[in-house]
């Protein structure tokens, strides 16, 4: 996933529920680093690094004060423990916002069968558009069927910085079934026509790209009919080559011209 999909564009904040320039600043002092930007899905190089060592360190930082804690959630944003699981559930709830999103981001690292339910709540009634924003970057490493309806809901209702990472997690989540792809393509197809913010649109297609495999027919016509709309016509040149890309990697290369 290139960088446009982790950047937070500074339009996408002006619906954020509290301050956020008062958030920002928190964030500055407690996380130097938004620990998404940090996470690398694919694994981490461990050189030189006891990991045991490591995790057995923060599991004790889980267990102190506020500072600590968030010094443990750092490093379970890096590794995967599941010794972690009934210390980190009980942040979920913690009223610091900071918190709240270290502990959501950390559980993305250690999907925790338990915490779903408390997951999807976040992402459907947190009232801080960046807890929301973890929430929905984790959900996409939890192969529960009660995600995807909420992550639909989030790319149809929410702030720009939301809807990028809901788009990109309705990629895994509706990579789990036919069924899963079909209504998460759906919706990816209406955003990808109304959706205001070109990055959305952009991992939009993205997604469907990925899912392209598992549509029917018709939904796959659809999604070429509408990238060599894009590609001809499009007024944002990100999206026009996005959607060139799509249509490269479908074995159409050249289809739009």
């Amino acid at each position: 996933m290139n960088n446009s999909r982790k950047e937070l564009k500074d339009d996408g904040l002006a619906d954020i529920a509290i301050d956020p320039a008062i958030l920002a600043k928190e964030l500055a002092v407690e996380l130097e680093v938004d620990p998404l930007e940090e996470i690398d899905q694919d694994g981490f190089s461990n050189d030189n690094l006891d990991v045991i060592s490591e995790c057995d360190k923060a599991l004790k930082y889980l267990k102190g004060n506020r500072e600590e804690r968030i010094q443990g959630l750092r490093i379970f944003c890096e590794y995967r423990d599941k010794r972690a699981f009934p210390l980190l559930l009980p942040l979920l709830e913690q009223p610091c916002p900071v918190e709240r999103m270290s502990a959501v981001y950390a559980l993305g690292r250690n999907p925790c069968p338990d915490a779903v339910y408390k997951l999807v709540r976040l992402l459907e009634f947190d009232d801080n558009a960046y807890v929301r924003r973890a929430t929905a970057w984790s959900l996409a490493n939890y192969d529960n069927q009660i995600v995807l309806k909420p992550l639909i809901n989030a790319l149809k209702n929410d702030v720009a910085s939301v809807r990028l990472w809901a788009s990109s997690s309705l990629s895994e989540i509706g990579s789990i079934s036919d069924n899963n792809a079909q209504l998460a393509s759906e919706q990816l197809l209406i955003s990808l026509r109304i959706d205001n913010e070109p990055v959305v649109r952009s991992n939009c297609i993205w997604s469907l790209c990925r899912l392209y495999q598992n549509l029917t027919n018709q939904l796959q016509e659809t999604f070429v009919d509408e990238c060599t709309r894009i590609a001809l016509f499009d007024s944002e040149p990100s999206v026009m080559e996005e959607a060139k890309t799509a249509l490269d990697s479908m074995g159409m290369k050249g289809f739009y011209n």
